[in-house]
């Protein structure tokens, strides 16, 4: 009889998926083929590793939890297709992963840094299959003038085209977590958009633009050091109302205002 799994961890974030028909849905939300290679994120207890080996060809699968590693392992025999990680994905190099299919249960605590990871080596993936707090996948979808709209969703809708799959009960999850979740699928956009050079811009300001909500853009972006003069030409460039929010602009505003002012300030 195999040895019961250890406690969930607080300190890592461990709330165990125990429902089959979420796991379908989530392996149906991946489209998967016999020629795919998926990337998952904390397989846990393993049952989405489970069914993730049988609708891909390959599964890579990163644990951070030793205790759990180490229990995943005896299960090698029976999963020939899966290669277990001992590693934190936060750090872990995403260079030697596979090229193919991020699946993921996204520790709360963790799931925008590791979303951002994912993206920034978007180049290496198809699709990503991630589950995330609905909070934190509401301000990923979220569109301008909506409340919950705001860097994360501005700055993931540059990399991706990103749809809300599906909600997820907390009753789905040992321990229960307090909150409710949901699944989101990711198709990474052509690298290229923006030079390399010119993302580092885009991303400080649409930061700035957000860091005071309930200022105007100009002076948002005034208190984040920008030059008052500077953004507010820019901003009447782009036919802009010049006492507009950071919550009405759109993702090309934002590409273009951050054009602007760097051309502006090169100048």
């Amino acid at each position: 009889m195999p040895a019961p799994f250890p406690p969930a961890q607080k300190r890592l974030g461990q709330h165990f998926l125990i429902d089959h028909n979420i796991v379908r849905k989530i392996v149906a939300a991946a489209t998967l083929t016999r020629e795919d290679a998926v990337v998952e994120i904390g397989p846990g207890r393993g049952i989405l590793t489970d069914a993730l080996s049988r609708a891909a060809g390959r599964v890579v699968a990163i644990e951070i939890d030793p205790e759990l590693y180490a229990m995943l392992q005896a299960r090698t025999a029976e999963w020939r297709n899966v290669k277990l990680i001992c590693a934190d994905a936060l750090t872990h190099p995403f260079e030697t992963l596979p090229e193919g299919v991020v699946v993921a249960n996204l520790p709360y605590y963790i799931s925008t840094p590791l979303l951002f990871k994912c993206l920034a080596h978007r180049r290496r993936f198809s699709r990503l299959v991630l589950m995330l707090q609905n909070e934190v996948a509401d301000r990923v979808i979220a569109h301008p003038v909506e409340r919950e709209y705001g860097v994360l969703s501005v700055m993931t809708q540059y990399a991706a085209d990103v749809d809300k799959a599906f909600k997820v009960s907390a009753n789905c999850f040992r321990p229960r977590p307090e909150v409710g979740s949901a699944v989101i699928v990711l198709r990474p956009r052509p690298m290229g958009r923006l030079r390399p050079e010119e993302e580092a811009g885009f991303a400080a300001v649409v930061k700035a633009a957000f860091a005071h909500r309930r200022k105007t853009l100009v002076n948002s972006l005034r208190d984040e050091g920008y030059e008052a003069p500077v953004v507010t030409q820019s901003v009447g460039d782009l036919g802009l109302d010049p006492t507009i929010r950071a919550e009405m602009l759109t993702l090309d505003h934002f590409m273009q205002l951050a054009g602007r002012l760097a051309r502006r300030n090169a100048s």
